[in-house]
């Protein structure tokens, strides 16, 4: 596609509030492969850690929904819990601004890593990110975090920890808003 293409469709980016929470929930179980939470997690997500959340809206219907945090041990560090993308949105490169917009808020000033952990088969999110530290010119290493035998007792895959960093100053980032 065309340098520019997801420009074309516009989307309103903001925090959630605790009054979204029920239709994140909604979203995300509506997104398999991701692990449903408790609606209650949702509505701290939308609440306590909404500066670190982004939801995207289409003429106002939910369309995405990101959830992140710093790290406490390690503030620099960025870490994306989940990003969900309604069906009818997939494909626009919805989650690459979500993750822009992110990272240029005040809360983000800090941010030189990103981190988030996917599963072997959710390819989608694994091109996502690869694609995330190609246009910011980051590296990108991967490493098991969690393992299906060691930590979920073989009822869930690996979790393997992407780690994207550290992010070149803005202005050396061809491409790329930060």
């Amino acid at each position: 596609m065309p340098p520019g293409w997801e420009s074309d469709i516009s989307f309103r980016l903001r925090k959630p509030t605790a009054v979204d929470a029920r239709h994140i929930y909604e979203l995300i179980n509506d997104c398999p492969p991701l692990d449903v939470n408790s609606l209650y997690c949702n509505l701290l997500q939308c609440s306590h850690f909404a500066d670190y959340c982004v939801l995207a809206e289409k003429d106002g219907e939910l369309a995405a929904f990101l959830s992140a945090y710093c790290k406490p041990s390690e503030p620099e560090t960025l870490f994306v819990w989940q990003i969900a993308v309604a069906r009818p949105y997939r494909g626009l490169g919805l989650a690459n601004r979500m993750l822009d917009e992110l990272l240029r808020r005040p809360v983000a000033h800090q941010v030189n890593y990103l981190e988030t952990t996917i599963t072997p088969s959710n390819r989608s999110s694994a091109a996502l990110f690869a694609r995330f530290a190609q246009k910011h010119a980051a590296r990108l290493t991967k490493t098991l975090l969690f393992s299906k035998s060691d930590h979920f007792a073989g009822t869930h895959e690996d979790e393997v920890l992407f780690r994207i960093g550290p992010f070149p100053p803005p202005d050396q980032t061809p491409g790329a808003s930060r």
